[in-house]
């Protein structure tokens, strides 16, 4: 019972501390991301430039792609032609009415049999044929899909919502995939932001997931922020004694940079 209530008491003692302390602490991007063209080629427009916000899907930038354009122009125009199918329906439709009208004919021994298996041949070549011809029109469809996803494939989108931290290849330099070397841009997602803390491992245990934490960002950013402890590291580094925590703090105004200190205060 004692020793319940000495681990008791020192657990409440570590988070009285907490509560009454500020830590330091690290604001830092979500997360920063080096953009590269999936295709190699020359770089023909740079749509953003360094510190515009940029949309989850947005436009970046687009790799010379005026072959792609006339490959889907093609595949377009053929998936879009129906002439061929009209044709084969017609003679389905012609064929059909010999058929039957050989039927009749055969009932009343008007005409032979071979006649009438001679209708019924060309029903039945028509019908192959108009299937043929609309299978063709789906892998038409097929082409268009594959042209249009080769295009797709020079036009370089932002992955999330975030900030052009640096732009790295303008018009007429070459995007590469062999080397990994030559990203065309820098995006950093600032919202939410990460706020990295590091403890003395004597507050192991008084530190939750879901805990609330109020940070102050140093100069010339001013005010107080809400963040939600999001991370609590399970293992403690020997040499120093400490062991990391990291908090989400909403940005969604973009008001706090991502690169600042800051001092924390646990609630």
């Amino acid at each position: 019972m004692r020793m319940r209530l000495a681990a008791t008491t020192a657990l409440l003692s570590a988070a009285l501390a907490v509560h009454a302390q500020e830590y330091d602490c690290m604001i830092e991007a979500r997360q920063n991301v080096e953009i590269r063209s999936p295709v190699e080629g020359l770089i023909e427009h740079v749509q953003v430039q360094r510190g515009d916000s940029v949309r989850r899907g947005q436009v970046l930038a687009i790799v010379e792609s005026s072959m792609e354009r006339a490959a889907l122009d093609v595949a377009r125009t053929r998936a879009d032609m129906t002439g061929e199918i009209k044709v084969a329906e017609a003679r389905v439709e012609l064929a059909t009415k010999k058929m039957e009208r050989a039927r009749e004919l055969f009932r009343q021994q008007f005409v032979s049999a071979s006649a009438l298996d001679e209708a019924e041949a060309e029903y039945k070549l028509s019908m192959e044929d108009l299937r043929r011809t609309r299978e063709n029109q789906r892998l038409a469809q097929v082409d268009m899909t594959r042209a249009h996803a080769a295009l797709e494939l020079r036009t370089i989108r932002s992955p999330f919502n975030g900030v052009v931290v640096e732009v790295l290849l303008r018009p007429g330099e070459l995007a590469a995939t062999a080397t990994v070397k030559n990203p065309v841009m820098k995006l950093a997602e600032v919202d939410p932001l990460h706020v990295e803390v590091v403890l003395p491992s004597k507050l192991f245990g008084s530190i939750r997931r879901g805990q609330q934490a109020t940070v102050l960002p140093e100069a010339p950013v001013a005010g107080t922020y809400r963040s939600t402890v999001s991370v609590v590291d399970r293992v403690i580094d020997a040499a120093s004694g400490t062991f990391g925590v990291r908090l989400e703090l909403p940005n969604r105004e973009g008001r706090v940079p991502a690169g600042m200190r800051c001092r924390v205060r646990f609630q």
